[in-house]
């Protein structure tokens, strides 16, 4: 065979050749999911919206002295019933002259109320159960599910209606809220379940179980910390949906007594005088409808900078 002829061989110079390295600087703070999603919502003007607006309506359910002078029940007037606006009652009268700002500032209050206790209530059963099953699996996922589907098929609307009645006599803003946030629980169950059922498959929690750790103290430590990120977002989104019930309920006459202040019993009665004078009761429902806003943009927001995937779609 006759001889190949030799190849040549095309190296480029050292001098000529550009290495890149990566480098990484090791004062940089690591990144993670809450700082990401921090980083995310500081640069939304509606979030800041938003928050500023939840602010305001937390220091006055907090401080309504800060907003408005007047007694909201004690300067009760029939003079100036279904009257407009005043000098220092900007927002006029209610049927029993009592003033429609002032009302509103302090209804605040219970409606807030209402919203939190329920939502604490609520979330706290839902992480317990949820937790719980998807953690330990087995007949314990099957008992808590089964339990978990019993009350989801339930409309916390309606049940809270039932019980309202049978408890009439001890309507105040506790027995709402444990009315509410009793059969609302199941839909954050579900979502903690399916989140723990991810997380307890991670490294760190073998981990943690390969140093002597028991199940229970792995479950506290390090799986239910890690799986907290949806039940904030489910939590902010429920406390609008719980402030929604409290004023339906009041509005059908089996929630808070009349004697509580809240939006739901304003809204209640200014119904009677709609014809002649509406704004009595357009004025509460507009500070309804601005905090359920408020909080079910900040649920939205929250949720999607928690989601990676959100994040880069964008």
């Amino acid at each position: 065979m006759p001889d190949r002829p030799p190849m040549e061989h095309y190296v480029a110079p050292i001098k000529e050749t550009t290495v890149v390295i990566d480098a990484v600087r090791v004062d940089d703070k690591p990144s993670n999911l809450w700082s990401d999603a921090w980083s995310d919502l500081r640069r939304r003007p509606l979030f800041w919206l938003s928050l500023l607006l939840v602010f305001v309506l937390l220091v006055m359910a907090f401080f309504p002295t800060l907003f408005t002078q007047t007694p909201p029940n004690n300067d009760c007037q029939l003079a100036n019933s279904n009257g407009g606006p005043a000098p220092g009652h900007p927002l006029g009268y209610t049927f029993q002259g009592c003033d429609v700002w002032a009302r509103i500032v302090w209804g605040a209050r219970t409606s807030l109320a209402v919203g939190l206790l329920s939502t604490i209530i609520g979330s706290s059963i839902g992480l317990v159960m949820g937790a719980f099953a998807g953690f330990y699996g087995g007949w314990l996922d099957s008992l808590l599910s089964r339990i978990g589907d019993i009350f989801f098929s339930i409309p916390y609307i309606l049940a809270a209606v039932v019980v309202m009645s049978v408890f009439s006599q001890y309507r105040n803003v506790f027995t709402l809220a444990l009315a509410i946030g009793g059969f609302a629980w199941a839909s954050t169950a579900r979502v903690v379940r399916a989140e723990v059922l991810r997380v307890r498959q991670a490294d760190y929690v073998m981990a943690s179980r390969a140093l002597g750790q028991s199940r229970f103290q792995t479950l506290l430590s390090h799986v239910v910390p890690n799986a907290v990120a949806p039940l904030l977002v489910i939590a902010t989104l429920s406390l609008a949906a719980a402030i929604v019930a409290e004023a339906t309920l009041t509005f059908l006459g089996v929630g808070l007594g009349s004697d509580v202040m809240s939006w739901g019993n304003d809204i209640s009665q200014a119904q009677s005088s709609l014809r002649v004078a509406p704004m009595a009761l357009i004025y509460p429902s507009i500070a309804l409808t601005l905090t359920v806003l408020a909080f079910i943009i900040l649920g939205e927001l929250i949720r999607d900078a928690l989601d990676p995937r959100a994040r880069a779609r964008r």
